[in-house]
């Protein structure tokens, strides 16, 4: 706008800003690509840990290059792709493609290469195993800069969703509730049928024609629905995903998901994930003993102590590792009828390992009688014959007598009760180490989780997820000099 006195008030005010160069102004960009990338750039690191790995040795294919035909991207040039990838949260081979062409860091990282996203995705389903080596290789680079100095970890699993949908998912009962409502609505549509025979003709033909197609594609549909019944008898645990056949329907403080539980052990000083495991089984509760011991051989220590909720407790679980040196911390789970009825709990009765019988809260000793094998645990049994005379009876056993049963091994969950007391902040420890990775890795990959499908491309993916979280990690603790530094050394 001009002024009286011919200002363009526009172009004032404009100059108050800071000002970008026209687009058709000629410019110098710097003579190398180096020049864009800072010294503190993480894709140094990347580029570095990728060069500093024995490829081959780790099992990737086309690290050899072919004789004949057309030459191939180099295995490390695709691995960098993807580290750089799922470090900013691209997952995507379709994505990586573009931003191989367009983003500065790729072209610095990969020397401006442009493979095509067929090539990309092909390179992670065909290099599954070696991906995994890799992620674990990072691992032992952090054991060796002396990040596990304490041994201790916290051991937890997380569901996450898998690319199967909830209604492409069918357990028996879901299978015969769904059959249930289809056979209600052909039932429904067959009596209008017969309510639109007796209208007039003309009104009658086209609503006919409309039921008769609703009854038809659900009668297709019930044939579906047979045909996926017979492949349900043939599975182990009775429950089949069209989508991603490995994946399950998991019980969450939700709804429940179709997806994979991810076990992890996670460093409780500095948060880093030393071992993680994809499995398609919804409980926690036989996964302690086989996670802390992958722990402690990826932090390359004897001593190890893991530290987990109540759903990892299994007598049989927790023996497995107090026979293999780990220290076990996991509290009791509570599962007595006795003190929910307001009757003494099986904590009230006092054993006497020198007499081997039990005291109940009346004095009285249970004294042991017989022992049995029970699921395959020896179980011993104990009991008094003075009960009926006692005068706290009713507040004890309404049977004849209080039996308590004690396992063979019984002294090995009494030890690890007695380290609880004796560190009750154990459990905030657990806490804070282990949700802070999970919250992080789902906030990454987003509210889809994973992109891939079938256990084997699943646990690929995880373990770039777990690469990039660890990288991440460290360049924060150490900065991405000092880590280029010692990957170097």
């Amino acid at each position: 706008m001009i002024n009286a006195l011919g200002i363009d008030d526009e172009a004032v005010k404009m100059k108050r800003f800071i000002q970008g160069e026209s687009r058709t102004q000629s410019t110098l960009l710097p003579e190398l690509l180096d020049d864009y990338i800072a010294e503190s750039n993480p894709v140094r690191v990347i580029d570095v840990y990728v060069d500093e790995l024995d490829l081959g040795k780790l099992g990737f294919s086309g690290v050899d290059p072919a004789a004949t035909g057309r030459p191939a991207y180099h295995p490390a040039v695709l691995l960098k792709l993807y580290i750089y990838g799922y470090l900013n949260r691209i997952q995507s081979s379709r994505r990586l493609e573009k931003e191989s062409q367009r983003n500065v860091e790729l072209m610095w990282l990969t020397g401006r290469l442009m493979p095509d996203f067929k090539t990309i995705a092909n390179f992670r389903k065909d290099n599954g195993p070696a991906i995994r080596s890799t992620c674990r290789q990072f691992v032992v680079l952090c054991q060796r800069l002396g990040f596990f100095s304490e041994a201790l970890v916290a051991v937890d699993g997380s569901k996450f969703k898998a690319v199967n949908n909830r209604d492409r998912n069918f357990t028996q009962a879901k299978l015969q509730r769904r059959m249930a409502e289809i056979e209600a609505s052909i039932s429904r549509y067959l009596t209008d049928l017969d309510t639109a025979d007796r209208q007039a003709p003309a009104a009658a033909q086209a609503k006919k024609e409309r039921l008769q197609d609703k009854i038809a594609a659900l009668k297709s549909q019930m044939k579906e629905l047979k045909e996926i019944e017979v492949k349900l008898e043939a599975t182990p645990d009775k429950q089949i995903s069209l989508t991603d056949p490995d994946a399950r329907s998991m019980k969450t403080r939700g709804t429940g998901i179709v997806g994979y539980n991810v076990q992890t052990a996670v460093d409780a000083k500095h948060h880093l994930i030393v071992a993680h495991e994809v499995t398609n089984v919804g409980l926690d509760i036989d996964q302690l003993s086989g996670m802390a011991k992958q722990a402690r051989a990826a932090m390359g220590t004897q001593e190890l102590t893991a530290i987990a909720d109540r759903g990892y407790f299994k007598s049989e679980e927790i023996l497995a590792c107090h026979e293999a040196g780990i220290t076990a911390i996991i509290p009791k789970t509570t599962r007595s009828g006795a003190k929910a009825d307001g009757r003494f709990d099986r904590a009230d009765f006092i054993y006497d390992a020198q007499k081997n019988e039990y005291h109940c809260p009346a004095g009285q000793a249970l004294i042991w009688r017989y022992a049995s094998l029970q699921r395959g645990l020896m179980q011993h049994r104990y009991w008094s014959s003075n009960c009926q005379q006692c005068a706290i009876k009713e507040k004890c056993t309404p049977s004849a007598q209080r039996r308590v049963t004690r396992w063979e091994h019984e002294e090995v969950l009494e030890i690890m009760e007695a380290r609880l007391d004796q560190a009750p902040q154990s459990m905030r420890i657990r806490r804070q180490t282990v949700e802070h990775p999970f919250g992080t890795l789902k906030l990454w990959m987003g509210s889809a989780h994973f992109l891939t499908k079938t256990l084997d491309r699943v646990s690929t993916e995880m373990g770039l997820h777990v690469l990039a979280y660890n990288l991440k990690r460290v360049m924060n603790i150490l900065g991405s000099d000092a880590l280029v530094k010692a990957m170097r050394a």
